[in-house]
């Protein structure tokens, strides 16, 4: 089964909280603090397999989770980091936020690895709070949340050429006859229903890889017949075959055909529009008359696009085709056809600082990461960790700002998931 669409959901591993310890020796008086810190939490990295060709490990096996770090001991014994998770997909993968809709990464290269989720920091241990006037922190830092994103996986097939036709005009023939591909081929509309790949090998040595892209017909953008999912298979290549049926046997209009099709490729992608396309006539060996074929060799000026005449079945002309394409990608560069816009990694360091605060009802709610963070490293019962968290709080101007917004003597004030009550 060829699967090339899904979504999953990856949580990176969450950090150990730091250790409240102290040193107890025989002999060692006032030893002072010594809790470890806590692990990173396990990354999570995606990638390129050269040996899996779909999406299919990704159909049942919907969540996957990186490891989390382990929590401080005593003895300045810091947690064990946890595991970082690989998850291997296909070469041609892109990678997308589902909340966005923006592109995360681009997996086109061999062996190419990206970093797409950040483990959760280690909490501090109480030995880093200690300072001349604090020699006795009885509070340490929690480990950080790792992130759970849901992400899209879109794979796109590599290509050098790609054939375009509606369906039933020779291309899955076309390509059985010119590689070792062995597509399903019958005389009936959307015989092929995955995309088919096959490597051509020229006289001189050179290769290339064709895709068979199945039919795409008027509406395939808006999601018609197959529909858009096999248009961004088209995407990948620098060459374009758009395959016309000349022998009139499916009563049908090629010139037509030609520009119904180059309307769902402007619709989908002004750039793939504009891709390099040669047109090839094909089942020139069964046309009743040439009427069609003379019709299409006026597109082909009018276009100013190259028209090669074949017949698929029987070989006629399909050589001359295959050296000129060989030799027009030579002139073609292999660049990046997608391109990354506003490329993320999701990571928890882009957010340390930020925070707000809202007022409802009289009570102020201050939230964000640097709050969440701030709370996981106060003792509430202990006088010594309060004064650290009034310190904090106008260290990072969130004292000056509440008051700014008339906060007084008495009021509620919400951080994190803790409520207190303000004073001066």
């Amino acid at each position: 089964m060829f699967v090339d669409y899904t979504k999953i959901i990856i949580k990176s591993g969450d950090g150990g909280n730091g250790a409240v310890a102290f040193r107890r020796e025989k002999y060692v008086a006032a030893g002072g603090p010594d809790g470890g810190d806590g692990g990173n939490g396990g990354n999570i990295y995606f990638q390129v397999d050269k040996d899996k060709n779909t999406l299919i490990d990704f159909r049942y096996n919907r969540k996957f989770k990186a490891q989390n770090g382990e929590n401080g001991s005593g003895s300045h014994c810091n947690g064990k980091y946890g595991e970082d998770l690989y998850i291997k997909v296909p070469i041609g993968t892109v990678i997308k936020d589902v909340e966005t809709g923006k592109i995360v990464a681009d997996l086109s290269k061999p062996n190419q690895t990206e970093l797409i989720l950040k483990g959760g920091r280690g909490g501090r241990g109480n030995s880093h709070f200690k300072t001349p006037t604090r020699q006795a922190p009885r509070f340490a830092e929690d480990g950080e949340k790792g992130e759970e994103k849901e992400i899209i996986l879109e794979l796109k097939l590599l290509a050098d050429v790609g054939l375009l036709g509606f369906p039933n005009v020779g291309k899955s023939t076309f390509l059985k006859s010119v590689t070792d591909a062995k597509p399903k081929i019958a005389n009936y509309h959307f015989t092929t229903l995955d995309p088919n790949l096959g490597v051509v090998k020229t006289k001189d040595g050179d290769g290339f890889v064709i895709a068979d892209i199945p039919g795409i017909i008027e509406g395939a953008s808006e999601g018609v017949g197959l529909g858009i999912q096999f248009l961004r298979h088209v995407e990948r290549t620098r060459l374009l075959l758009h395959f016309l049926d000349v022998s009139s046997q499916e009563g049908r209009n090629p010139v037509e055909d030609f520009y119904a099709i180059n309307k769902e490729l402007k619709k989908y992608s002004e750039k793939l529009s504009q891709r390099k396309q040669i047109i090839v006539a094909n089942k020139v060996d069964v046309m009743q008359d040439d009427t069609l074929l003379k019709e299409v060799e006026e597109l082909a000026k009018k276009e100013k696009l190259q028209l090669y005449s074949i017949s698929a079945v029987t070989g006629q002309g399909v050589q001359e085709l295959i050296n000129d394409v060989s030799n027009i990608l030579k002139t073609l560069p292999k660049e990046d056809v997608i391109e990354v816009e506003d490329k993320i990694v999701y990571t928890l360091e882009d957010k340390q600082d930020q925070w707000s605060i809202q007022e409802k009802d009289g009570v102020f709610i201050v939230s964000g990461k640097a709050v969440e963070r701030l709370m996981g490293r106060v003792n509430i019962e202990d006088n010594e960790s309060m004064y650290y968290l009034q310190k904090s709080l106008k260290n990072m101007g969130i004292e000056e700002k509440l008051k700014q917004m008339g906060v007084h003597e008495g009021d509620t004030v919400i951080l994190a998931d803790w409520e207190l009550e303000w004073y001066e």
